[in-house]
């Protein structure tokens, strides 16, 4: 018989496939224990039991202790509430109760007589390199308290974790939820504070942050014209005659280049993740879910996602005799960089 060890890693991948699935665990900047950590936080954050389950039970098989898990689990209430929180702590039980799995080392309370502002405040200064302060924090001060004395010291103050791991799984839950965007950037910054490169804040975010109410399936990679894009997307086909219309997906940070509809155009449906829309010699234009462009003939553009988001629309050409599409160059990095 196949080994338990062998049999869970099998589900891992079928499960996180990327065609019609999941994204896949290769990832050469983070070490299996990060990406892990980044998985499980972020099927946490959107109650994605099924997923949870294989994702604990690889971690697990992977050397992590239940109380390294249950870490993660217990810091997720503060990104995703208490219901997701305790539903992935009784998935984490279930799992580790009969699997003979090590349990490690426990997290340590902090002393009753401990100044929990004073604790939380420090860790929340080296995190976000500097004092934080601002207007809703004088509008809500008791917001102000409860980061320090709950997140930053009664959390953090556990052990068992790094910061810069805690910082990974909060990276990757956020980057798992719609309308965080501000937190995201902010722990995002957090988590270079730590120690965390681009390229493995970019490692988290393509395992972790693809649109979860997405319309339409991922699709295969889209290959056929990836001479045509800056990192890696997909495309889903919707239909095969008629007006023309696909699902593209983009991983975090790619685009298409800039290009040209002839004679006839297009119009692009938001469906998932944050991206941009810009047509030569204008600003940059963001696009959300549920937001449309009408892309008029003729008119140089390019559109692709965010560096910390999928993104994904619907492309539907606007029928005419002879139309084409003409590609042209790249968007250059420096460019692209200086969106937000």
């Amino acid at each position: 018989m196949l080994k338990r060890s062998f049999i869970v890693a099998l589900a891992l991948f079928a499960t996180l496939c990327v065609i019609g699935g999941e994204k896949t665990m290769a990832n050469d900047v983070l070490t299996a224990k990060q990406q892990n950590i980044a998985q499980i936080a972020s099927y946490t954050a959107t109650g994605d039991s099924d997923n949870l389950k294989i994702s604990i039970e690889k971690a697990l098989n992977d050397g992590m202790t239940v109380n390294e898990i249950k870490e993660i689990l217990v810091q997720m209430y503060a990104y995703c509430g208490f219901p997701r929180s305790l539903n992935a702590i009784s998935t984490l039980l279930a799992v580790s109760k009969n699997g003979g799995y090590k349990a490690g080392e426990a997290g340590k309370k902090l002393p009753d007589d401990a100044n929990k502002n004073k604790i939380g405040e420090k860790t929340q200064t080296e995190l976000v390199g500097a004092p934080v302060k601002g207007e809703i924090y004088d509008f809500a001060p008791v917001m102000d308290d409860y980061l320090k004395e709950h997140l930053f010291a009664d959390i953090f103050s556990r052990g068992v974790l790094s910061n810069q791991e805690r910082e990974i799984a909060t990276i990757a839950a956020l980057s798992s939820l719609e309308n965080v965007d501000a937190q995201l950037k902010g722990h995002i910054q957090c988590g270079k504070n730590t120690g965390l490169t681009q390229e493995q804040i970019d490692g988290i975010l393509k395992l972790t942050s693809r649109p979860k109410t997405e319309v339409f399936a991922l699709g295969d990679k889209n290959d056929a014209y990836k001479q045509y894009f800056v990192g890696q997307s997909y495309l889903k086909p919707l239909t095969t005659s008629g007006v023309g219309s696909a699902n593209v997906t983009f991983e975090p940070g790619c685009r298409n280049n800039w290009h040209i509809h002839h004679k006839g155009g297009q119009i692009l449906l938001v469906t998932g993740g944050r991206g941009y829309y810009q047509e030569w010699g204008k600003p940059a234009q963001e696009l959300k879910k549920g937001d449309v462009v009408n892309i008029p003939p003729e008119v140089k553009h390019w559109h692709g996602a965010a560096h910390d988001s999928w993104f994904s629309h619907v492309a539907i050409s606007v029928p005419a005799e002879g139309a084409s599409t003409e590609w042209l160059e790249k968007v250059e990095d420096k460019e692209y960089n200086e969106l937000k």
